[in-house]
């Protein structure tokens, strides 16, 4: 390497100028309605088809408990009670209810149960779809995976009064 090009900047100032750009734009995605292809917006219209879906398939599963997963919506919440203790525990025990991991493997076990246990395919699957519905709710609405620093910073920024 000649004593010139190691004089020179690994990057241009046009190219830094562009990356600062995409920055904001990245950023912007944040706060809604600002970038629709933000990987923020995006996660959101998922969680806003994930309850859809969760939804139609209690219905249709399970006409006669069409209200479950309406009456059941705040249960889940139950895993803030971790706040009482710290901002750490709290993140934990919400983040533990609030992805899509427990509805899954409630639903594969519910699945399963078809082939013996009916009652509790029943009840697996209801508690699956209730389960997804609420995750799904909260991610549309932008509630997102919680960090440990403030109950208001999620994994798709913030949200409440601390929004920036």
């Amino acid at each position: 390497m000649s004593r010139r090009e190691a004089d020179e900047p690994l990057i241009s100032a046009e190219a830094l100028a562009a990356a600062e750009a995409d920055e904001i734009v990245a950023d912007e995605a944040v706060h809604p309605g600002t970038d629709v292809t933000g990987p923020v917006v995006i996660e959101r219209i998922e969680g806003g088809a994930i309850a859809i879906a969760a939804l139609v398939a209690s219905i249709v599963l399970f006409p006669q408990w069409w209200w479950i997963p309406f009456a059941a919506f705040l249960v889940f919440d139950l895993s803030m009670l971790g706040y009482l203790r710290s901002t750490r525990a709290g993140a934990i025990g919400y983040n533990l209810v609030h992805n899509y991991t427990g509805p899954a493997i409630v639903g594969a076990a519910a699945i399963i149960a078809l082939w013996g246990i009916a009652p509790l395919a029943w009840w697996g699957g209801m508690l699956a779809l209730c389960w997804a519905f609420h995750v799904g709710v909260d991610r549309a609405l932008g509630y997102g995976l919680k960090l440990p620093d403030a109950f208001e910073h999620t994994h798709l920024g913030w949200i409440g009064r601390s929004r920036r």
